[in-house]
């Protein structure tokens, strides 16, 4: 046996690994995976789910899995910003997923955006450092085609206005408080972003369709808009969740269907 030639026995062991920080091995998840950020969420979401349980739960990290229309489908929660997305959509890759749709908030930056909307993201403004770990900036954050466009008919199916574009994706969530010792150069780049048609603003699309992207998995996003940030009002009702849960989980069945052609 070569070297390169792994035993069959020392194969299994690898596959029944436990990941470090999700908890998850193997069998543990389905391939499609839902991504909120926060892990309070996760029993929301999974509520949408048949024959739902826990199967993990550490750090920021709480996963379910079941089934949907006989699909086997899990939701992990992946904490606030890029450095933990990037860790979870890595150790879930690991475990076996290959489609990932956060589904999260943001805030508006274009008036046609309402309360409520939903944002699916096609691409993503870096300005956030972890992908800068990955690869250089002029690297797209894009999101897939596939999913995209299944978020999208899900979303007309359903009859929930949703709104098709690029993302902001941030570090810091305070930046937009007016004490900021930059805040010239942050309004510069405000003006910047409203005026290049940019409809949202959040904190993970860039590590999850940069990472999905490297690792040649697929990745989509839809946030529920619960700010008006092109009127200085990041956070005013935690509006549209459950409409883009419910459009989340009719894009697994479109998904699913496409995969099994």
């Amino acid at each position: 046996m070569s070297k390169k030639t792994k035993s069959p026995k020392k194969a299994a062991k690898k596959a029944a690994e436990m990941q470090y920080h999700v908890h998850l091995k193997r069998g543990d998840v389905g391939r499609y995976v839902l991504l909120p950020g926060d892990p309070g969420r996760v029993p929301l979401i999974a509520s949408y789910f048949d024959n739902a349980k826990e199967v993990a739960f550490n750090r920021e990290y709480r996963t379910w899995t079941g089934t949907v229309a006989g699909i086997k489908v899990s939701c992990c929660s992946t904490g606030i910003g890029c450095p933990s997305t990037a860790i979870a959509v890595e150790e879930l890759i690991k475990c076996g997923a290959d489609t990932f749709i956060r589904i999260g908030t943001c805030g508006a930056l274009q008036r046609e955006v309402k309360l409520g909307d939903l944002c699916i993201t096609t691409g993503a403004v870096r300005e956030e450092g972890t992908t800068r770990q990955y690869v250089p900036l002029s690297y797209p954050a894009v999101a897939d085609l596939d999913v995209t466009l299944a978020l999208r008919e899900a979303a007309k199916k359903l009859k929930i206005a949703a709104h098709t574009g690029i993302g902001h994706c941030k570090d810091a969530f305070f930046i937009e408080d007016k004490d900021i010792p930059i805040r010239e150069d942050i309004d510069a780049k405000w003006n910047a972003w409203y005026r290049s048609n940019v409809i949202s603003t959040s904190m993970e699309s860039a590590a999850l369709f940069v990472v999905s992207s490297i690792r040649r998995v697929r990745a989509g996003e839809v946030l529920a808009t619960i700010g008006l940030t092109y009127d200085d009002a990041p956070i005013i009702a935690k509006v549209g969740v459950e409409e883009a849960i419910r459009t989340a989980v009719e894009a697994i069945k479109i998904l699913d269907k496409q995969d099994r052609k």
